[in-house]
């Protein structure tokens, strides 16, 4: 007989009214996720039209909301959790993105790891209302701060703390700090992002949130995996080769990121690294097809703001590498909510690259 949580989650929305318990349809076990209800891209930012930001549309259908874990991904028995004061799931070998995917597919029809147009959402709501979250990327507290720490789980051979316990940081450590936030977004593990790679530099999207639904393939070689258009924003059959005609690439010029839609002139197969608010997006691409990258948050916005730091790392030359977001716990003020880690390969495992389960209600076709 499944458990009955209705006295925990009462409990719960006392204190955090966004916070939702969502058990896994496996086991029934729990986990804490955080609600955030549908918005358009105007709600976001300056000048962005009145579109549903993508990531609550599924499958071509709009959801109402989507749940995001409330803590990094914490792996029972082969299934991801959103749970506090748990050691986050960052294992040196077998935790590549496609592992990740697994183990949030297997608590259940629309659970699923974190998305990047998630991502993107949390990015670009933090930054409107005000506040880019802390977290542990200088070893077990956040650089900026000198009398918060969080408790700590492992350590180095010099007895620095690496992973600490997650939701243990300060308030200042939740996305909209108070406790009803989401923690970690900064700093302790790089956390995957499904429905988005660089293909020899050609960035390459699962439609929308369509990540957020497993039933929709994310594997190599999946026909879901769509290039975007330069000129138009529409979503295009990618050559496989990452040269498709009009396509959105990632360049360096002059030691900066910049996304072009002509043919790369700085590629290299090694990552390489420019602060996230020195990308450019180049005067080819349409407005509909900058308003992706703004939602994905992969291009700053707004061209007078410091993203206080957060580094842009990638492989522009790699036949395929996966993105992760966030960074960890040694990584200083290059971390942040829009810091993104585009250089490794899928099977790319460390303990430092970790995740989180995200879950919504698949719409039915």
């Amino acid at each position: 007989m499944a458990a009955n949580y209705d006295l925990t989650a009462l409990a719960v929305k006392m204190v955090c009214p966004n916070n939702e318990i969502i058990a896994d349809k496996v086991n029934g076990y729990p986990g804490i996720y955080v609600k955030i209800p549908k918005c358009k891209m105007s709600d976001l930012i300056t000048g962005g039209s009145s579109n549903t930001h993508p990531a609550f549309i599924v499958n071509g259908q709009e959801v109402d909301a989507i749940y995001i874990g409330k803590y990094q991904a914490f792996n029972r028995d082969g299934i991801l959790y959103s749970l506090p004061g748990v050691d986050p799931y960052a294992p040196g070998s077998g935790g590549g993105l496609d592992a990740f995917n697994a183990k949030a597919a297997a608590a259940g029809h629309g659970f699923h790891e974190i998305t990047a147009a998630e991502w993107g959402l949390i990015a670009l709501w933090c930054k409107k209302n005000g506040f880019l979250p802390y977290g542990n990327n200088d070893y077990g507290k956040d650089s900026r701060e000198s009398n918060y720490k969080a408790i700590p789980m492992t350590k180095d051979g010099n007895g620095k703390t690496n992973h600490v316990a997650t939701g243990t940081g300060p308030l200042t450590w939740s996305h909209d700090k108070t406790p009803g936030g989401i923690w970690d977004l900064n700093g302790n593990v790089w956390e995957w992002v499904g429905g988005l790679r660089l293909v020899k530099g050609e960035l390459q999207i699962l439609a929308n949130n369509n990540a957020a639904d497993a039933s929709n393939s994310q594997a190599a070689a999946s026909a879901e995996w769509k290039a975007i258009d330069g000129t138009s924003g529409s979503l295009i059959t990618p050559d496989g080769t990452g040269t498709t005609t009009n396509s959105i690439k990632l360049d360096m010029v002059s030691s900066k990121w910049k996304w072009i839609t002509g043919t790369i002139s700085s590629q290299s197969d090694s990552s390489r690294n420019a602060a996230f608010k020195d990308t450019t997006i180049d005067s080819s691409i349409a407005a509909a097809a900058a308003e992706i990258l703004y939602a994905l948050a992969l291009a700053p916005d707004d061209a007078n703001f410091d993203y206080e730091g957060d580094v842009f790392y990638a492989n522009n030359g790699a036949d395929e590498r996966g993105v992760s977001r966030g960074g960890h716990w040694g990584d200083g003020s290059g971390s942040g909510v829009f810091s993104l880690y585009a250089a490794n390969a899928r099977s790319g495992s460390a303990a430092s690259i970790g995740g989180r389960s995200a879950y919504v209600e698949i719409p039915e076709i």
